[in-house]
């Protein structure tokens, strides 16, 4: 397996199809391409890339405001030393947020029967999934910013809540860790939401005629530190282990035998 040779070298440039890595050697990108990448990953990153190339068509325009605000904008952050620094979001950050909008917002995927029309191996079918809820999955390296994402993707179901009168997403969130090493990782991001205002996420008012900050009213509750459910927004931040508390027998305790003297 090989490197395409105009495969870029920067992790905020953009990376087209044609120059991809998959799992083969380059020989075969003309006839597997498709075939040797997990299932619907081909089609929707051409889609998603034409789509980006054409400045984001049959989105909101909450939508397109928060996009050209994110990736399309030059972003100063403060240092620990007060010093400014330039800021901008991986294309991996960025190709997962626009992504993520896309599916919902322009090729409207509700449930798994629009999902697998994006296959291209032919090897999935609705049998496989029990769940008729629509479920975008991001699958991202270690190390990529998958937090980033996520509170990019919360701010954004939050403004389009608020602001598209027509909109069935949510001011409401639920995020689950793997494990409490991952909870403290994310509580040190999410608390007092600082990650919202310490990363370029919400665009200053005035921007496209919104007071952005000041209509971001989120309430942070974290594990069993469950605050006033505010209707303005929640973000509930919890454990993988909170969630099948519920099912978990009590464990028994072992009789005890001695056997030495």
């Amino acid at each position: 397996m090989a490197l395409h040779p105009q495969f870029p070298t920067s992790p905020f440039a953009p990376l087209i199809p044609e120059q991809r890595w998959f799992p083969a050697d380059e020989i075969l990108r003309s006839t597997s391409y498709e075939k040797l990448l997990p299932p619907l990953v081909a089609k929707v990153r051409k889609e998603v890339q034409n789509w980006r190339d054409k400045a984001y068509p049959g989105a909101s325009s909450t939508s397109v405001a928060l996009l050209r605000h994110w990736f399309d904008t030059e972003h100063l952050t403060e240092n620990a030393d007060g010093s400014l620094s330039p800021f901008r979001y991986y294309f991996a950050q960025r190709e997962a947020v626009e992504t993520v909008i896309w599916l919902h917002e322009v090729r409207k995927a509700r449930d798994k029967y629009d999902l697998i029309r994006f296959d291209a191996s032919g090897a999935v079918s609705s049998g496989m999934f029990d769940e008729d809820w629509p479920r975008y999955v991001l699958k991202m390296a270690t190390g990529a910013g998958k937090t980033k994402v996520i509170s990019l993707l919360i701010a954004w179901s939050f403004f389009h809540k608020l602001y598209e009168a027509d909109s069935d997403l949510s001011r409401n969130f639920l995020v689950i860790a793997p494990n409490i090493i991952v909870l403290d990782r994310l509580r040190a991001d999410f608390d007092g939401l600082k990650i919202f205002f310490n990363d370029p996420i919400l665009p200053p008012n005035g921007h496209e005629g919104r007071n952005w900050r000041d209509d971001f009213q989120l309430t942070l509750h974290i594990q069993d530190e469950v605050r006033i459910v505010r209707e303005t927004g929640n973000l509930f931040l919890t454990n993988i282990h909170r969630v099948f508390l519920g099912e978990v027998r009590d464990p028994e305790v072992p009789p005890v035998f001695w056997t030495g003297g």
